[in-house]
């Protein structure tokens, strides 16, 4: 196709997840409840870590930042569909679209290094416990956070970039209901090569080496935990990272699912459907994940819940 055929795109249709006008009213109901149970959850465990000094460890540092994460994960894409849902409306204007995207790749690569070094820290409370507090320092937590920070704005901005060299033909359809990167990048009517190699790269570098960082720590996890005599004490050692566990096997199990499933499906629809599991759902479920299983957090929340109540007594 010549450069001719080429027009400054200035909007892109989001297909969403189901073009039935009877579902509609369902699916805004659902992802409504979803987005607000979401925050809500969230944003509890963010007061209740904050609020507790005896929470105040690096492995609720790092919950702390994974819930804040949560938040702007699905705020990024949930409320767009809900106005287009409520307005009739599937089209995102271009720059929305490329900002939209941006802040996607930002938060869910943000999430995959914090679930990275939350295994890290569980790997050096179980197998190394005397060290811990040497290793784990306040320091050491901070500098992680700053320095995934600083690599994921870099990251992003970089695809983004990549992505604004292209050109796009008129009326470009998105068989999904947020502007995801490779349906993006292959949607394009100029030559897409660069943006599929820093793709598949970027996938190797940050998707595959935290997986396998996190399936390396808890290997070394579980062979400490066969070398524990006692019963209880193997069942101590494995609560405190089983909520992790959880966490990292519905996160990992659910976005590699989607990519997999969408290399051999041919209904666009079914990749947006499964995709919404790990964009929406799971940051849903982390809150319920860590606080059922987790006394010290059940404790925090009942006396977050309880200064509350006292504080509406008093006035």
């Amino acid at each position: 196709m010549g450069s001719e055929n080429y027009t400054h795109i200035s909007e892109f249709v989001l297909l969403g997840i189901s073009e039935d006008p009877r579902l509609q009213p369902l699916l805004y109901g659902l992802f409504l409840s979803i987005y607000l149970i979401t925050v809500l959850g969230n944003l509890l465990i963010i007061l209740a870590t904050v609020s507790d000094p005896r929470l105040h460890t690096p492995m609720y540092f790092f919950l702390t930042n994974l819930s804040f994460v949560d938040i702007c994960f699905t705020s990024t894409t949930v409320p767009k569909m809900l106005v287009n849902i409520q307005t009739h409306s599937r089209a995102i204007s271009y720059a929305d679209c490329i900002a939209q995207m941006y802040f996607f790749i930002f938060f869910i690569d943000l999430d995959i290094f914090l679930l990275t070094v939350m295994a890290y820290d569980r790997f050096v409370a179980i197998c190394h416990p005397l060290h811990y507090t040497v290793i784990m320092s306040p320091r050491l937590c901070v500098w992680l956070v700053l320095i995934f920070w600083v690599i994921n704005v870099l990251y992003s901005m970089l695809q983004s970039l990549m992505v604004l060299r292209l050109s796009f033909c008129t009326h470009i359809e998105i068989p999904h209901f947020f502007c995801e990167l490779n349906q993006v990048v292959h949607s394009a009517c100029s030559d897409t090569f660069l943006n599929d190699v820093l793709m598949y790269f970027a996938t190797f570098l940050l998707v595959c080496c935290p997986l396998s960082g996190i399936l390396c720590s808890y290997s070394k996890i579980v062979a400490t935990i066969c070398k524990i005599s006692s019963a209880q004490g193997k069942y101590k050692a494995f609560s405190t990272c089983a909520s992790h566990l959880s966490v990292v096997s519905l996160f990992y199990g659910t976005l590699l699912g989607v990519y997999l499933s969408s290399a051999v499906t041919q209904n666009p629809y079914s990749t947006a459907t499964a995709s919404v599991m790990y964009t929406v759902v799971t940051p849903m479920l982390n809150p319920f994940i860590y606080s059922l299983r987790n006394q010290d957090l059940k404790k925090a929340l009942k006396r977050l819940f309880d200064m509350k109540s006292l504080k509406d007594q008093l006035h």
